[in-house]
């Protein structure tokens, strides 16, 4: 396990690179009236990648998270940039977090984060037919990479280590699609 990062301070923050905070006032059906605040994304989306690099495993990344302050496991992920369409921001972040490129690439939902105050969604990318291809990313270290069998999720989800739970959720809607059980309405 990697050393934790060294915090040297904290402070709020008014303004940030991608995300700001809007206001915005509703009637209700029965004409009750509220303001609300919600975090909203400028970003152009985001992907959450799925990655299977045999039938039954899936690729996991082992990624310092700030906001719960230790390492935790899950699926790579990240914003999608200008021009680039999901299955491209997808495969692009799957060569920079895990060292994979992907030969197929399918869209199998969206999911957000908290609906009731961020308008924030990520587009559930499974990637199969792997192949060996790295890009420089973003990351300030190497993340590990973790396989993991689709078939022992019960045990993943039980780590103390697996708790964003768009990777949860993006795990099972795979195992599900994979088993041909997952039909969107």
């Amino acid at each position: 396990m990697p050393r934790y990062p060294i915090i040297h301070a904290k402070r709020d923050s008014d303004t940030s690179s991608f995300l700001h905070v809007e206001q915005v006032d509703l009637e209700f059906s029965n004409g009750e009236h509220r303001t609300y605040e919600r975090l909203k994304g400028s970003g152009l989306g985001a992907v959450i990648i799925v990655p299977m690099i045999d039938e039954e495993t899936v690729l996991l990344v082992r990624e310092y998270g700030v906001g719960v302050e230790r390492y935790e496991l899950g699926l790579p992920k990240g914003r999608l940039d200008r021009d680039e369409t999901v299955e491209q921001g997808a495969n692009r972040e799957l060569k920079e977090e895990v060292g994979y490129g992907a030969r197929s690439l399918k869209i199998l939902h969206n999911l957000s984060l908290s609906p009731s105050y961020m308008t924030h969604m990520a587009h559930v990318v499974l990637a199969q037919d792997l192949y060996p291809e790295s890009l420089p990313g973003d990351e300030p270290e190497p993340l590990e990479v973790v396989p993991w069998k689709l078939a022992d999720l019960h045990t993943l989800v039980s780590r103390d280590d697996v708790t964003e739970g768009r990777s949860i959720a993006a795990l099972f809607m795979a195992r599900e699609y994979l088993a041909g059980r997952l039909q969107r309405t």
